[in-house]
């Protein structure tokens, strides 16, 4: 599994009230009581996913999107709040609406897929990752000690300096090693990292150093190299492009060789240099597209991570790129 998402197993209906306890907590006490609760749950979600993927590794993305997704949205909590006041049925109601709906302005952001979110999120609230990472290695411990090899691989999101995964790392590495010593067992695991900023792919020779492989995540790259909004984008200026031929191709679906891909070779090779066994890969729509997986083969990538129902075309493209790769050997 390339890219394991957690953020969906949040949004489920029994765990979404813990979710937001933990979101709207006032200190990191009570955040940690939350989490507590969260623990054991996401420790079963990681051992059935692990034990499935008996042997083979699986790359699990530590908690990714701005928190405010996980709260009610701010105009019908507003539509609540108003209706509350002006029927003045419920007081009880209308007073935790209101603190509720405080605190989702307080969280509120300009461009929250550029705000608090990724490592920033993990930096500044570390204890979500570090419930996350003990759910990961309890699993792993408990499937282990069952005769079942779990392989997990720990992406840290949104890095974009070396100091946010170093710092990010260190955390959880000693958090790993801390329940690996607690279970007497030892796991064979990995940390890296998604290269989705620029800056990232600029640097990779730095990242790295601290990271045992990397994963283009390339919708938010692609995204931050043409300074789109593909949500925007999409549905109301990209068909124009598309239809004058300012652009040969739908950017997020087929990958742009010129510009995404050259930060994408610039960083295999930056980051090969300094770790040489280095594993890459590509995940995100591009994943499932075949031209995009021929570039993938060439510039070095170890996969491609896409949706399910890609993986059939997917396979076949790398079929394809290699039988390529090997005819022009020949021919050469």
């Amino acid at each position: 599994i390339g890219l394991c998402r957690t953020e969906h197993m949040f949004f489920e209906a029994e765990r979404l009230p813990i979710v937001r306890e933990m979101i709207l907590a006032r200190n990191s006490e009570e955040r940690k009581s939350a989490l507590d609760k969260l623990l054991p749950i996401q420790k079963e979600d990681f051992k059935g996913i692990l034990k499935v993927m008996d042997g083979l590794p699986v790359i699990i993305r530590l908690l990714d999107p701005p928190l405010h997704e996980f709260l009610p949205r701010h105009e019908e909590l507003l539509a609540e709040v108003v209706e509350l006041r002006v029927t003045g049925k419920d007081p009880k109601a209308l007073a935790e609406k209101e603190e509720l709906l405080r605190r989702v302005e307080e969280m509120q952001e300009v461009n929250p897929m550029l705000g608090l979110r990724g490592c920033r999120l993990g930096i500044t609230r570390p204890e979500i990752n570090e419930m996350q990472v003990r759910a990961i290695f309890k699993a792993a411990c408990e499937l282990k000690k069952e005769g079942y090899n779990p392989k997990p691989e720990i992406m840290i999101p949104l890095v974009g300096h070396v100091n946010e995964l170093k710092l990010i790392r260190d955390q959880l590495e000693s958090v790993a090693k801390s329940v690996m010593e607690e279970e007497g067992i030892t796991v064979d695991y990995k940390f890296g990292t998604m290269i989705e900023v620029p800056r990232a792919a600029l640097t990779a020779g730095e990242i790295a150093e601290y990271a045992q492989f990397f994963s283009f995540g390339t919708n938010d790259l692609t995204q931050m190299t043409f300074g789109y909004s593909r949500d925007d984008a999409e549905g109301k200026f990209l068909f124009v492009y598309l239809e004058k031929g300012i652009l040969p191709a739908d950017p997020f679906q087929t990958l742009d060789i010129k510009g995404v891909g050259r930060l994408m070779e610039m960083a295999v090779k930056d980051g090969r240099s300094t770790r040489p066994e280095l594993e890459i890969g590509i995940c995100g729509e591009h994943g499932g597209d075949p031209d995009s997986i021929t570039f993938a083969h060439e510039i070095g990538l170890n996969y491609v991570s896409c949706s399910p129902f890609r993986v059939p075309i997917a396979r076949l493209a790398a079929a394809h790129a290699a039988l390529k790769e090997k005819q022009s050997f020949r021919d050469k």
